[in-house]
């Protein structure tokens, strides 16, 4: 019988890859649970947030929780959307990513990375992990795979945007990948993502 970790997320393109690049647990969603989680993210960093929603889950269904805090950093915008990359525009990831191209208009340094900070939580211990993935922001949406900002990531690893990336491709590079390899080893699990 697989060991059961709760994932903080309603993001199914988040859980798709959580379950893809952990076949050995099973990935369970506050949903799965029937339970309704929501928590303000109110910390100022991705490992701050990570953590605020893995303790939350963990003390509302008593299981260990994984939590992950991940966006999008450009650059020639200090940083943003950095934290803020989901509620980037207040509106859906197409308007993120249009709000992003035009505030990327005439810059010529388009330099970006996703970082993804992923934390374990079983009551008694946080183990967190951060992974990086970089690459620049295209002129405009190129393909219609994955989620968030991935049509206009171009990525470095795969000289295509994640976009345009199957999902396997994409999980071998990303940065929540490279965070969950980190988190493996330190949790001293033995089985690959």
């Amino acid at each position: 019988m697989k060991q059961q970790l709760v994932l903080a997320t309603g993001n199914l393109g988040k859980l798709r890859e959580f379950r893809a690049m952990l076949p050995s647990f099973e990935i369970l969603s506050p949903k799965d649970l029937r339970m309704d989680f929501d928590v303000e993210e109110t910390g100022s960093t991705f490992y701050e947030n990570a953590l605020i929603k893995a303790k939350a889950l963990f003390e509302l269904c008593g299981k260990p929780a994984v939590a992950d805090d991940s966006g999008l950093c450009v650059k020639a915008l200090g940083g943003a959307p950095g934290v803020f990359s989901a509620r980037y525009s207040g509106g859906n990831d197409r308007d993120n990513m249009i709000k992003l191209l035009k505030a990327l208009s005439g810059k010529s340094d388009r330099t970006a990375y996703f970082e993804s900070c992923i934390v374990y939580y079983d009551g008694k211990r946080a183990v967190e992990s951060t992974g990086r993935t970089f690459g620049r922001i295209t002129d405009e949406i190129i393909g219609d795979g994955g989620f968030g900002y991935d049509p206009i990531f171009l990525s470095d690893d795969l000289s295509k945007t994640f976009g345009q990336a199957t999902e396997a491709e994409k999980n071998g590079v990303s940065h929540r990948y490279r965070a969950l390899v980190g988190l493996r080893e330190k949790l001293g699990l033995d089985n690959e993502p």
